[in-house]
């Protein structure tokens, strides 16, 4: 059993994330069944002061470490629309995309384009021809495939096309295995372990349209441990010593990728980014002395880290449903449409009776949503309160990142709206999708 009063705030796993003195969930200092009233659910909601302030972690303390050399990305990714974009170029970030439908919807905001970095294994000639007409800044190159195409259309345009390479230094960082990024066997990138890093570099030194500026590199998803990027800046700092040695190259840049983690659940450990990045920082700087080579950029591709935790998702009760001897649901009006990643991942998040935060939570339930699908579960063993019913309004945490950008039409269910929180303020960000929406391609 787990009773709930003003003292007591351990599923309150976001600072952004409060109980009114009346027992009402609050996010962003706004309470949370108004919200629901005022725009219906289910409701994507966004911190956008939350938003604002990862995004200067990140700026600020490369800054603080590299001077100009700093450079932090948002992984666009996380969460793509355009507001998103609007923000992070105010806070003076560059992007990674990784679609031309990104792309698209950066340049439709208004992003300065030479400040984009293109990733994606398999790029298509098109998706090639969109970025380089767009003045894309760099391509993160994957293969030699893609080395050839890019060089070949890059010619096409009459222009030499910056890139760097994705490198796998082959580490495991022992999250979950659909975002591990690292390994040797990763569809990603080049491995360093194989050769094969070694011979795409030569064969972007060999082609006359592009421009090798150096490597990118990502270890995965949701990392806690900062050992891992502390082996990462090791491994791929002598590579780049090997590379000179080979072919006088000189990097210019070094991209770490990103994959910080973010609280889900209250078992989740909390990690201060800025002393990560800290540590980080001083690794390089020793590690570069050591090995007798040429400062490179650093740069770093936060997107997890930077709207995850600036996004809750509100959802109403619709009926309970109680098996004695055997389970107990609660079916709410959205699900795996708009937040897919429990079916994906398996993974864990903390959901909370917004109306009711005060009262025992004692029913052990699963929160389910509205597809006909017996898998559309949006999380397993949610602590409840035995009055839950048709109506109440339900949250789910941390939800800022890969749900809106996942989200779907299954069941030909529209899609929720984000709605951004600022100052005590709210605004539609994107609208909810309607029934015409969902149809207006069918011919």
């Amino acid at each position: 059993m787990l009773c709930t009063d003003k003292n007591t705030n351990e599923d309150l796993i976001c600072k952004n994330v409060t109980v009114s003195e009346d027992g009402v969930l609050c996010f962003a200092g706004q309470n949370t069944l108004e919200l629901a009233k005022k725009y219906g659910t289910p409701l994507y909601l966004m911190d956008e002061d939350r938003v604002r302030e990862n995004c200067r972690t990140y700026v600020d303390t490369l800054s603080l470490v590299f001077g100009e050399g700093g450079m932090a990305l948002y992984a666009s990714k996380a969460l793509s629309f355009k507001r998103i974009y609007e923000i992070v170029r105010e806070e003076g970030m560059g992007i990674d995309v990784v679609s031309s439908g990104e792309i698209a919807t950066a340049v439709a905001a208004g992003f300065p384009m030479q400040k984009a970095f293109f990733h994606s294994n398999n790029k298509t000639d098109a998706d090639i021809n969109y970025a380089i007409e767009r003045g894309v800044g760099y391509f993160v190159c994957d293969n030699s495939e893609e080395l050839y195409a890019i060089d070949r259309i890059a010619r096409e345009h009459g222009k030499r096309q910056s890139v760097l390479l994705r490198i796998t230094p082959g580490i495991d960082p022992h999250t979950y295995e659909a975002v591990s990024t690292g390994k040797v066997d990763s569809k990603f990138g080049s491995a360093i372990e194989t050769g094969q890093a070694k011979e795409i570099t030569g064969t972007a030194l060999s082609l006359k349209n592009l421009d090798l500026k150096g490597f990118h590199c990502h270890v995965g998803s949701q990392v806690f441990d900062s050992s891992v990027y502390l082996q990462t800046v090791e491994i791929m700092l002598g590579f780049i010593k090997d590379m000179h040695a080979a072919y006088g190259f000189v990097t210019e840049i070094l991209d770490l990728g990103g994959g910080y983690g973010v609280r889900y659940v209250k078992e989740d450990p909390h990690i201060d980014i800025r002393e990560n990045i800290l540590s980080v920082g001083e690794k390089i700087k020793q590690t570069v002395r050591r090995l007798g080579i040429k400062m490179p950029k650093i740069a770093m591709e936060p997107g997890r880290s930077i709207v995850a935790d600036a996004g809750m998702t509100l959802y109403t009760c619709g009926t309970v449903k109680r098996i004695p001897g055997y389970k107990n649901y609660v079916s709410v009006d959205g699900g795996m449409t708009d937040a897919p990643r429990y079916i994906l991942y398996g993974a864990k998040y903390t959901l909370l009776p917004a109306g009711k935060m005060f009262e025992c939570r004692d029913m052990t339930v699963s929160v389910v949503g509205r597809c006909c699908e017996s898998g559309d579960i949006i999380q397993e063993n949610v602590k409840m309160p035995e009055s839950v019913t048709r109506g109440d309004i339900i949250a789910t945490l941390t939800t800022g990142a890969y749900h809106y950008s996942m989200a779907s039409n299954y069941n030909r269910i529209p899609r929720p709206p984000i709605v951004m929180l600022s100052g005590g303020d709210s605004y539609v960000a994107v609208k909810r999708e309607s029934f015409d929406d969902m149809h207006r391609l069918d011919v």
